[in-house]
């Protein structure tokens, strides 16, 4: 699973702490690691500590891969941040879709409601003009 680490310490044995900030629960989606995590890994990393790093790990937490994480930022706040995605104004758009869907629902049981009541209306109706024959044949 990809995590969002910062090369915490580098010991002198030549391990490397890494702090975990995120994980990539599923495409475009990030959760944060609250408390962040701390990890020790034997694997050489030739970044100086603070360095931000993306970390693949293995079920045991075990790094099987890593890069540096500048391009992956720089590649967020370019395709997020300069179009003025902010979390405020993507919170405004949900509501904005969910007071959308939630009308679209509401006429929705309107026209399914007209549609009955449409319905019941052209069997009267139709029971009407029986009755009519009926009664125009018995005459």
């Amino acid at each position: 699973m990809q995590h969002l680490a910062k090369v915490y310490t580098k010991t002198s044995a030549g391990d490397i702490q890494l702090q975990l900030l995120a994980v990539n629960t599923r495409e475009q989606t990030w959760q944060l690691i609250t408390p962040a995590q701390i990890i020790t890994t034997d694997q050489p990393m030739p970044f100086n500590e603070q360095v931000l790093v993306l970390v693949e790990l293995d079920a045991h937490n075990v790094v099987t891969a890593f890069e540096e994480a500048t391009q992956w930022v720089l590649d967020f706040v370019s395709e997020y941040l300069t179009l003025g995605l902010t979390p405020t104004a993507l919170e405004a758009e949900f509501q904005r879709a969910e007071q959308w869907r939630q009308s679209l629902t509401l006429q929705s049981q309107e026209v399914r409601r007209r549609a009955l009541e449409t319905a019941a209306r052209r069997d009267e109706i139709q029971d009407l003009e029986k009755r009519l024959k009926l009664e125009q044949e018995g005459k």
